[in-house]
């Protein structure tokens, strides 16, 4: 008796670490997509309100481009050296640099420095995040009993939304209790100079995680990979690329309905900010509710099954949902992202096991960081900015962002088909 509650009193412990710091540093890097349309004219003033609006959102993805990279970084860390080290390193990588984007002077007041300090400090946030969600996935899936691994698994993705939800919560608050004046001259900073605090009780927490056991495992064996990039480019490169493919859909369907909706709505559709960004919180909060409930789900009857249902729902309510939210009422908008809710939350519960599942102990944390965070840099933080393009170049057309995030899904389908069930395999 006392060695289970002992069990059940880690398993608590390890899902804290996990999450927790997720919800710290992802808020740091969401709040930027939320205030995007305030920091357009700040820092890439335009007479084209969309042309401001296309660089914002450019820096924005510009984040997401090295996160590649932060993923080879922090993978190659945490594959030699410990999951606990390599996460304790970003979460201080991403709060310094976030600290420093409130502290930036505009363009009005240095010129175009403003924009290419803007720009360094994205990329340095890019780095920590590329090492930072597949890490905890990492962590907390190896750590987990073999029949709760989907759930164990889902509060990684469960924190980094949470973050994201704040993010899109402290959007909606202060833009409420600000004028669109007192935004422009001081509101956009607060956000961001709060990222010290971040740091500082990110830190802490994931100081006094405990390392896995699959890791300690391997390094008392002495069985720890000493070039965990080559060798994951040498023998698990046709994984990668499905994976890679895959991301396509999963990036599109959540950075389109949940981060760039917001600015969508209301550069291109007059509705309010702060309702846009209060309706899109509502949304969010029933896509968290629902995470831990589908990676249960996946643990019963598998991973395939929630992923074909899930993309495939997608495909086929897009365009009805959408005509809900063109009709520009706060019901109807709600209504519609509150459907949209229920399959992005089961490839947001069942993807993070999935990809852990898919490598071995050894490369795990490089081979699920670099494909991850490559999908995500093509796919994911580039949605903004191409729905924007796609927009303009198609003369206003506002069907333009659904036909992408149609596509995108039909991708994502066929790419699952190629994926072996993983549900029942014994890690390595």
């Amino acid at each position: 008796m006392g060695n289970d509650v002992k069990t059940l009193r880690m398993s608590k412990g390890t899902i804290a670490a996990g999450f927790v710091g997720n919800i710290l540093e992802w808020y740091d890097f969401a709040v930027y997509g939320y205030l995007a349309t305030i920091l357009g004219p700040l820092f890439f003033p335009s007479e084209d309100r969309i042309a401001s609006l296309i660089a914002a959102f450019g820096v924005f993805a510009a984040g997401y481009f090295v996160r590649p990279l932060g993923g080879a970084i922090f993978g190659n860390i945490g594959d030699k050296y410990g999951r606990k080290r390599a996460l304790s390193l970003s979460i201080i990588l991403m709060a310094i640099p976030t600290m420093l984007v409130g502290c930036l002077p505009t363009h009005e007041s240095i010129g175009y420095w403003a924009a290419f300090l803007l720009v360094i400090l994205r990329l340095l946030q890019g780095l920590s995040v590329g090492g930072e969600l597949t890490g905890s996935a990492s962590f907390l899936v190896e750590s987990a009993p073999s029949h709760r691994r989907g759930y164990a698994g889902s509060w990684s993705f469960f924190g980094a939304i949470s973050g994201v939800l704040l993010g899109s919560t402290i959007g909606a608050l202060i833009t409420r209790l600000l004028s669109p004046e007192q935004m422009l001259q001081f509101g956009w900073r607060l956000p961001f100079i709060a990222g010290i605090i971040v740091g500082i009780a990110g830190f802490y927490i994931r100081r006094n995680m405990q390392e896995d056991h699959l890791f300690e495992k391997l390094k008392k064996e002495d069985k720890l990979s000493k070039t965990p990039i080559m060798e994951f480019f040498k023998y698990h490169w046709k994984t990668a690329i499905r994976l890679l493919f895959y991301t396509w859909g999963f990036g599109v369907s959540f950075y389109l309905l949940f981060v760039f909706m917001p600015s969508f709505l209301h550069n291109f559709h007059n509705v309010d900010l702060h309702i846009a960004l209060t309706t899109n919180s509502y949304a969010m909060i029933i896509l968290l509710a629902c995470i831990p409930l589908m990676g249960i789900i996946s643990d019963r009857i598998g991973r395939k099954p929630m992923l074909l249902f899930a993309h495939l729902a997608l495909v086929v309510l897009s365009f009805f949902l959408f005509h809900l939210i063109f009709k520009n009422t706060t019901l109807s908008i709600l209504g519609a992202l509150a459907i949209f809710a229920i399959p992005v939350s089961v490839t947001q519960a069942v993807l993070p096991v999935t990809m852990v599942e898919m490598f071995p102990t050894r490369v795990r944390y490089t081979g699920v960081s670099i494909t991850y965070n490559l999908g995500m840099a093509l796919f994911g933080g580039s949605t903004p900015v191409i729905c924007t393009w796609l927009i303009k170049v198609t003369g206003g057309n506002i069907w333009a962002p659904v036909y992408y995030l149609v596509g995108a899904n039909i991708i994502a389908v066929a790419m699952i088909l190629l994926f072996k069930e993983t549900y029942k395999k014994q890690l390595e």
